[in-house]
């Protein structure tokens, strides 16, 4: 395929991995489509072909695809969405994508899945073959969708499946705006255990790269499933302790008892007072990183940023742009998440 003149189609374009994705393309001389039912508030739009809708709007479909060689599905109902639109999002929204593309004659349509497919791992490193089980209706939903594209692969569809690590950048949110919030007011920040546990991030611009690369190699290597992360990483105190230093209020990373915080968090998540999901508080205390080896030795991938680089990135967005985030909120990655009642734990560190 020539690396030039590509038209993409980036579902979820107006979201975080979405917009940096899009400017990824955009830089390598690509054309670009995004397709979202947020709007496209950023200073590419005049750039971009944009489309807002609903992924599941049929009617949609033919203009979406119209003209487009390579399709990247980012778009997902994330964890804290209601049940029903997570499954309707992510299981039916990809299914009809799929369906679509397969009718055009798409060249290739590269899922962006998650490494929550492999539940609560008993082992690490963790590689494509193992175990998938999805934890909670997010989990299982990534679990069907890939399923789903398993399908479509089968007959003759060229379907690169990629699952990242989770992954920080420019305008990234969510839950990490916990600790970035913590470390610029000069507060320690908790976490499950010692924190002495290895756990593997990735930066959203490396996440770009493996995309491109599937977008690019020849379809025999790309069409297959792939861990996506970083090269280095260390412990999850290490890594979050970076931002404290970055702040440089001199705080530190606190350990609590994992048990009786995680009984806790569960309780506040029933009650609707924690931002915090299952599957991270039930994997945070525990050693978290895959293998890359797969998408290393077959398709050249090579990370350029540390778990602390890419926190530090990231970390540095939010300050530069703290004014105008303040008072946003909501269950994507580009806004933070209420933080109920983990924001009285700022006063005690």
């Amino acid at each position: 395929m020539p690396l030039k003149n590509q038209n993409f189609l980036i579902t979820g374009g107006a979201g975080f991995m979405g917009i940096n994705l899009i400017r990824f393309l955009l830089d390598h001389g690509h054309k670009v489509r995004s397709y979202d039912i947020a709007p496209f508030s950023y200073p590419e739009a005049d750039r971009v072909s944009v489309l807002q809708g609903d992924i599941r709007d049929l009617d949609l479909h033919e203009q979406a695809f119209d003209g487009i060689d390579t399709v990247v599905h980012c778009a997902a109902a994330l964890p804290l969405a209601e049940p029903d639109e997570i499954m309707s999002t992510n299981v039916g929204g990809t299914r009809a994508l799929l369906e679509t593309a397969a009718a055009r004659g798409i060249d290739r349509f590269i899922h962006i899945s998650s490494t929550a497919v492999y539940g609560i791992p008993d082992h690490h490193p963790l590689i494509e073959q193992d175990r998938i089980i999805g934890v909670g209706p997010y989990g299982e939903s990534k679990v069907q969708a890939e399923g789903i594209c398993a399908e479509f692969r089968d007959n003759g569809l060229c379907v690169p499946l990629l699952r990242p690590k989770s992954f920080v950048g420019p305008e990234r949110l969510g839950a990490f705006e916990l600790l970035y919030d913590f470390a610029f007011d000069g507060h320690g920040f908790p976490v499950l255990g010692s924190g002495n546990n290895t756990y593997q991030l990735l930066d959203v611009d490396d996440l770009s790269q493996a995309v491109y690369l599937c977008a690019t190699g020849e379809q025999d290597k790309v069409n297959d499933v792939f861990n996506v992360g970083a090269a280095r990483y260390g412990s999850l105190r290490e890594s979050f302790q970076a931002v404290l230093d970055k702040a440089g209020h001199h705080k530190r990373i606190v350990g609590f008892p994992a048990a009786p915080a995680i009984w806790t968090l569960r309780a506040l998540e029933a009650l609707n007072l924690s931002p915090l999901y299952k599957w991270i508080y039930e994997t945070a205390s525990k050693d978290s990183f895959v293998s890359i080896d797969r998408i290393s030795e077959r398709l050249g991938y090579a990370p350029k940023h540390s778990n602390e680089e890419a926190l530090i990135r990231n970390y540095e967005w939010y300050v530069a742009n703290r004014d105008r985030i303040a008072e946003a909120a909501g269950v994507t990655h580009r806004v933070p998440w209420k933080k109920g009642a983990l924001k009285l734990i700022r006063y005690v560190l």
